[in-house]
């Protein structure tokens, strides 16, 4: 089914339709199938200038996560829970 549908564009992206028309030899509603089509596809995905974006931050922050060992983080951890369930993590300077 088709449909006839108006739409209001300004000047300079009349231009760019009638060019790409022209230039593909297409006729001006196919162009726009196209386009809608191919925006559609990609609606929702990141832009490769995002996508770049985000792999310099990865890049940039992988190196900055400490190396220790396992077992030394779960240790961490495990004081920190205790803590929170106690009321606090002591400080080195306190007793016991």
């Amino acid at each position: 089914m088709v449909q006839k549908v108006t739409f209001t564009l300004d000047d300079a992206t009349v231009a760019r339709l009638r060019q790409t028309a022209e230039r593909l030899g297409m006729a001006k509603s196919q162009v726009v199938r196209e386009a809608i089509q191919d925006y559609s596809a990609r609606a929702g995905r990141l832009s490769e200038a995002e996508r770049l974006r985000i792999l310099k931050t990865f890049d940039d922050l992988v190196p900055r996560i400490p190396r220790r060992p396992l077992r030394e983080v779960e240790t961490e951890l495990e004081q920190i829970r205790r803590a929170r369930r106690g009321g606090g993590r002591r400080s080195s300077r306190e007793d016991p």
